[in-house]
């Protein structure tokens, strides 16, 4: 199962890499989110986390991520050491809101994640790795805002 998760990463990994190299222009920043997650998913999926975005033009932001959506899911799990990359960035402001995403992830007791979204002008690709088990890919709504 892990080895079917770790393809479907694959195959995500280059779409985000293309929406992020579109998606960078003159005047734009390239930022790098760092990010823990954990969820569940049985048809219907919910995830919740934190991270730090940092920017090449020195800005940083702590974030709060949280995803919901549906689609052929089902595990809990937790992710570590998650890595984003943002293309697109024209200030650190332009990260926050809910990006349209699509996401395959896998593994038993290892879980691999990645995913490819977009919110306007700004892409994001992502990649993580953790424990627990989940299979399958779906939909969903990310966002991402600052910490109350």
């Amino acid at each position: 199962m892990r080895t079917k998760a770790l393809w479907m990463a694959l195959l995500l990994a280059p779409a985000g890499a293309l929406c992020a190299q579109g998606a960078y222009a003159a005047g734009t920043t390239k930022c790098t989110m760092h990010f823990t997650m954990k969820g569940w998913s049985a048809i219907y999926q919910t995830a919740n986390g934190s991270g730090t975005v940092t920017c090449e033009n020195g800005q940083s932001m702590d974030v709060v991520i949280n995803a919901k959506g549906g689609g052929l899911s089902f595990g809990k799990y937790r992710l570590d050491n998650g890595v984003g990359h943002f293309s697109g960035v024209t200030d650190i402001k332009d990260i926050l809101g809910s990006y349209a995403t699509a996401n395959a992830h896998g593994g038993v007791v290892h879980s691999s994640h990645a995913a490819a979204m977009t919110k306007g002008p700004v892409s994001l690709a992502l990649t993580a790795t953790g424990k627990g088990w989940d299979f399958g890919a779906g939909f969903e709504s990310f966002s991402i805002s600052r910490p109350k």
